[in-house]
């Protein structure tokens, strides 16, 4: 090979390699394009009916606006006000959700502790026994058995067999998640506090109680959020109008052949969102992602 030839060939390289970098760069140029593009079309999926429930509500004929709603309208909310059924359900489903949250976070409190801390054998065991239960005993299931101990106990078509049902339900989950809270705490705090003259109640309201108040906090939020939404409970368990859920009352917007009236439909059920809504924006307000009240060792 002549040197003219190497000289050639040597004055090529270069050239081939900024061709071959360019190719690289158009190469994941098109790559991102592509995955931006296809998470741009997953998202939009997702959102289109997020989108239509929020502005479906303010527009008279509950169609899908990207923009202010035109012809923007309450005459949706002023009918579902209007229907004293409707409103009187959220009210009893507020009854129901709370009475049964405190019930649950203040029932799985004390049960986790004791069997985190008493010698209790197999208590473990129990643990898992219980959670695997009202896993598989569950729903219809077990609404035959349920309804007929309600009905015997004198407290059918009443908000207590509904909360009492619905605490019996989720306190082995609650217990569950908060067993793994109270473990992490040491036994040297609550001794230590012994120690110091702190009676057993006072060594667990004082020190152990602030150390799992985030478990305590997820506890409500996830009780709060079962019962509000849960249909089937209260409508076998109540007998009387006046103290049915919004969970049953929103089937009120449905006409008689079965089919939903869309414009109540999307205001009701706007108003039936706000209190989880406003549940989870005031605790990640108040509490967030902090896992404070800990003691340092």
């Amino acid at each position: 090979m002549s040197a003219s030839s190497q000289q050639a060939m040597g004055a090529g390289a270069p050239a081939r390699r900024k061709e071959h970098g360019m190719t690289d760069h158009l190469r994941q140029f098109l790559g991102r394009a592509g995955f931006a593009f296809f998470t741009a079309l997953i998202g939009a999926i997702f959102a289109l009916p997020l989108v239509w429930f929020l502005f479906a509500p303010f527009n008279s004929r509950a169609e899908l606006g990207l923009a202010i709603p035109e012809p923007f309208s309450l005459s949706n909310f002023r009918q579902v006000l209007e229907n004293s059924f409707a409103i009187r359900a959220l009210g009893n489903s507020l009854i129901q959700s709370v009475g049964g949250t405190l019930l649950v976070a203040l029932a799985a409190t004390l049960a986790s502790y004791a069997l985190s801390r008493s010698p209790l054998p197999g208590k473990r065991a129990v643990t898992y026994v219980l959670l695997l239960f009202s896993s598989v005993v569950s729903g219809s299931a077990a609404m035959v058995p349920i309804f007929l101990m309600i009905t015997r106990a004198g407290i059918i078509d009443t908000h207590l067999s509904v909360i009492l049902v619905f605490a019996g339900g989720l306190l082995p989950t609650a217990m569950f998640i908060l067993r793994d809270f109270i473990d992490g705490i040491p036994r040297s705090y609550e001794e230590s506090a012994m120690v110091a003259g702190a009676s057993p109640v006072q060594a667990f309201f004082d020190v152990a109680l602030p150390v799992i108040r985030p478990g305590v906090v997820v506890v409500v939020v996830w009780a709060f959020v079962n019962i509000w939404g849960s249909f089937l409970i209260p409508f076998i368990l109540l007998r009387s109008a006046e103290k049915m859920p919004a969970s049953v009352a929103i089937y009120s917007f449905y006409s008689e052949a079965g089919t939903p009236i869309v414009t109540l439909l999307a205001a009701y059920a706007l108003l039936y969102s706000l209190p989880v809504v406003l549940l989870y924006l005031f605790v990640s307000w108040k509490f967030g992602f902090r896992f404070f009240g800990g003691i340092k060792a």
